[in-house]
């Protein structure tokens, strides 16, 4: 499977995760696990914004919103910032999938109230007979 974005990755039971190699050493700072691509890939922005700066190659360069970005961190502070970018942008994905959920229950609900089946074995009732002749004439 393609990785949809750079510096993150899906674990095998569906989480996503980034994390990023700390320049001129081979060690890594753990970003976080987060539920949607989008999350760990905007966390993984923030803290590579934190290491190389404006130069950085970032999966979305319009969207950065750092407030010291120039300023040296440490491994720990840089964890914690992507950590927040990630955990809000996850929060707000899946609040976002949660309305859009609810709302297509609600109109698929609405849908079979409306599109109700009759039952063919059955005389129909006559409020619904009066219905269909008073709909039709006119």
């Amino acid at each position: 499977m393609e990785r949809p974005y750079r510096g993150i990755r899906m674990r095998k039971w569906g989480k996503w995760v980034a994390e990023i190699r700390e320049p001129n050493k081979r060690s890594r700072i753990w970003l976080g696990s987060y539920c949607t691509p989008v999350a760990a890939a905007r966390a993984y922005d923030t803290a590579l914004f934190y290491l190389r700066g404006r130069t950085a190659r970032l999966n979305f360069p319009d969207d950065i919103s750092v407030d010291d970005g120039d300023a040296a961190m440490s491994a720990a502070l840089i964890r914690k910032k992507a950590a927040e970018v990630g955990a809000k942008v996850d929060a707000l994905q899946l609040s976002g999938a949660a309305v859009f959920g609810a709302r297509e229950d609600r109109r698929r609900e609405g849908d079979q109230k409306r599109f109700k089946n009759p039952d063919l074995n059955q005389a129909p009732s006559p409020e619904s007979s009066r219905d269909d002749w008073s709909s039709s004439s006119g």
